[in-house]
């Protein structure tokens, strides 16, 4: 069998119809696959791969702890250097009270932890979410997920979870003496690129204080500059009490985290004792892969650039075949007729030498969230491919 008969009859399948893309190699913006051809890539993992694949910087810094050492305690135990290192330095680009980390595996598993915090320090049973939200797959994240599409075939889930309209002012008089926490995305990602009102968010970080309820903001898409901000809240100067990450924050490793005060952390280290918990959360070696990326992120100035991107990207994409497009930073959803329109011109850019996909609550969109490395020529050359698949499609 070769390696695509090999993935389908062994590789768990999430889809009908998977990419089967064999990659050999990434590269920068760059992915190369088993026949040598080269593709730009405007996923970036899903907004994992912000400093671009295999950064030299993140590479030297994976290798540098190969040959130290890789698990050797469950997490919160031993003192080890990058957990501490990264942890210093995300805490010293956020405001003041978003000062203690907890590192996971995955954002899916921050946002556990998350929900967990904010009922252990309320005391009170109800969650809010909303519409179109997307949290991650495991139980509890699946539970809060604002699509019952995703949700029904795993009913039951957890109970009392509210589900509101993002950005409507209406919705907020929901959260009251009873909400433990409000889940919010600052940028609703997989909606397709839904950037709400800042006297919106506003108002909802008024209640949530109001009420005594956790704001917790899900960036796990957002995060590192994605937006065109460090993080996606500093566009609209509010302040979570919980702050979740995941994708970018490992530099291409898996990991995830949840911020808070060291106030409300605390209530993990007793009744019960070990009240959170994770084996491999914060690895060592993913954790200095994070480290590094987001060093080479403040360092380069990635950030500074992010808006000139956007603009340049905007002027080249519009055609008679987008029925809307939304931006936010370097990231883009373009909106076509139906899914069978957007699919197809998807899988001409990916013949053509571009790779992209669709948004999954927003299907006939097409997602654009290069890395945020990616070159003006890059730009240019994408944005020529793009086009020439909406003409023929």
């Amino acid at each position: 069998m070769n390696q695509r008969e090999l993935f389908l009859k062994h590789i768990a399948q999430t889809s009908p119809s998977p990419l089967a893309f064999e990659i050999v190699k990434a590269e920068g913006c760059l992915l190369y696959d088993v026949k040598g051809k080269e593709y730009i890539d405007l996923i970036g993992g899903i907004s994992v791969a912000n400093t671009g694949h295999r950064h030299p910087k993140v590479v030297e810094a994976i290798k540098k702890q190969l040959d130290a050492y890789l698990h050797v305690m469950v997490y919160g135990e031993f003192v080890e250097s990058p957990q501490v290192q990264y942890a210093k330095l995300l805490t010293d680009h956020l405001p003041s009270s978003l000062n203690s980390v907890y590192f996971t595996n995955s954002g899916a598993e921050a946002i556990e932890g998350s929900m967990k915090l904010a009922k252990r320090v309320t005391n009170r049973p109800q969650i809010i979410a909303f519409k179109n939200s997307y949290h991650g797959s495991t139980q509890g994240a699946l539970s809060i997920m604002g699509d019952e599409y995703w949700r029904n075939a795993f009913r039951p889930l957890l109970p009392d979870i509210l589900h509101l309209e993002y950005n409507s002012f209406e919705s907020i008089d929901e959260i009251t003496e009873r909400t433990a926490c409000v889940f919010l995305e600052v940028v609703q990602a997989e909606a397709g690129v839904i950037v709400p009102s800042v006297d919106w968010i506003k108002a909802v970080r008024e209640k949530c204080t109001e009420t005594g309820s956790l704001l917790i903001l899900d960036e796990i898409q957002t995060g590192f500059g994605r937006t065109g901000f460090l993080w996606g809240f500093d566009g609209f100067n509010i302040t979570p009490d919980v702050l979740v990450l995941g994708k970018a924050l490992g530099g291409g490793m898996p990991l995830g985290a949840f911020i808070a005060n060291q106030k409300l952390m605390t209530v993990f280290t007793e009744n019960p004792v070990l009240g959170h918990i994770t084996t491999f959360g914060g690895h060592p070696v993913s954790c200095a892969a994070g480290l590094a990326a987001m060093k080479v992120l403040l360092e380069e100035n990635l950030i500074d650039n992010i808006r000139e991107k956007e603009n340049l990207l905007l002027s080249l994409v519009p055609h008679k075949k987008i029925r809307t497009y939304r931006s936010c930073g370097l990231w883009l959803s373009l909106t076509f007729d139906s899914f069978k329109v957007n699919k197809r011109i998807i899988d001409d850019c990916i013949a053509t030498g571009l790779m992209t996909d669709w948004f999954l609550f927003s299907p006939n969109s097409l997602r654009i969230s290069p890395p945020l490395i990616i070159s003006t020529e890059q730009i240019i050359r994408a944005a020529e491919i793009l086009r020439s698949a909406m003409d023929k499609n």
